[in-house]
């Protein structure tokens, strides 16, 4: 077998506002995997690097990947077991090239358009009006599940804003998810929670920062609201250290990033291990293009959901590919009659 690798950055339609800062573009890797003898069938995943969030976010790497790369085509085995990203992509890229190469990670129902999948509407950061004119656009696309990103404008304005929506539209009519990304202090984060658990809200990921496992574990058992751990699980790479976080916080969820969690063999072990502890979760995707997103998708489709997932939709990107991928209101589906299109790519290996 051969592998290799391409770079690629995928750019924003718009500026997309996070509580670490403003996108503009990310940059993503591609591993493709093939036989000598057949070159022009290979299987194909997304490393996907989240720059400033993934563990791995080091200087190496590139070099690292270049490395696994090279091993894989000497025959030699290799461990990405501390790299998330590309553990993620390398593993979806040979389950493609088992499955045929056709794109199809995971079968289920899903790839022949008869599962949709229910996601959450994410709305990005902004000012308030930005933000009440994103939420009603959600809204009025058919969500039933919006997720708002706070802790960077100034929190009185976001208690207006969910105010705002709430005298619209009751909880029984829209479910509301909040996502701080760390972002409320220590001192002030149970206050806050208990200011917005007026509005009925569904839960809240990650109120503080990662790495204060004492505070967030009494937010957990304090809290009005739900809490659900997201950037507490990045980077914790063997199972005693998952077990001692999930027995200490004792979260209500865990949200589900394959590329930031160890690919989607430590996601599902994330989820085996939640579930003994009665604690419940969703897969959330984490700017994947559409190759890594469709894996992300059709995983998800094998674990049967029941509650809206954190998918992306693949819109949010001027240079995205195309793929069969559709969303229909608060549903992504999987059209059969439509196709991947990657175009030309530099693979180095």
């Amino acid at each position: 077998m051969k592998a290799a690798y391409s770079p690629y950055r995928l750019i924003f339609k718009f500026n997309a506002g996070t509580s670490r800062g403003v996108l503009t573009y990310k940059d993503t890797y591609f591993i493709k995997v093939w036989d000598e003898n057949e070159p022009e069938r290979f299987g194909i995943g997304e490393c996907a690097l989240f720059r400033g969030l993934s563990a791995e976010d080091v200087p190496e790497y590139e070099t690292v990947l270049r490395d696994v790369c090279r091993a894989i085509s000497n025959g030699q085995q290799v461990d990405v077991s501390q790299y998330s990203s590309i553990m993620f992509g390398l593993e979806t890229a040979l389950y493609d090239f088992s499955n045929g190469c056709k794109r199809e990670y995971y079968k289920s129902p899903f790839i022949y358009g008869k599962m949709p999948i229910r996601i959450n509407g994410l709305v990005w950061m902004g000012s308030k009006a930005e933000m009440l004119t994103r939420i009603k656009e959600k809204i009025d696309a058919g969500f039933k599940t919006i997720k708002l990103k706070v802790g960077a404008i100034d929190f009185e304005e976001e208690v207006e804003m969910i105010a705002a929506i709430r005298k619209e539209h009751p909880a029984s009519e829209i479910e509301i998810r909040l996502d701080a990304n760390g972002g409320f202090s220590v001192d002030s984060a149970l206050e806050k929670l208990k200011r917005l658990s007026d509005f009925g809200i569904h839960s809240i990921e990650q109120p503080i920062k990662a790495g204060n496992w004492a505070v967030m574990a009494r937010l957990c058992r304090e809290s009005p609201i739900h809490i659900a751990l997201d950037e507490e699980l990045i980077g914790i790479n063997d199972y005693l250290t998952m077990n001692e976080l999930l027995r200490n916080i004792h979260p209500q969820y865990i949200i589900i990033k394959p590329s930031l969690v160890g690919g989607i063999s430590r996601s599902e072990d994330w989820l085996k291990m939640a579930a003994q502890y009665n604690i419940g979760g969703w897969v959330t995707s984490a700017l994947e293009s559409n190759i890594g997103l469709a894996a992300i998708s059709q995983w998800v489709a094998t674990l049967m959901p029941l509650i809206p997932q954190g998918l992306g939709t693949g819109n949010l990107f001027t240079n995205n590919f195309a793929s069969p991928l559709v969303q229909e209101k608060d549903y992504i589906t999987y059209n059969p009659m439509l196709h991947f299109e990657i175009p030309e790519l530099k693979w180095i290996n």
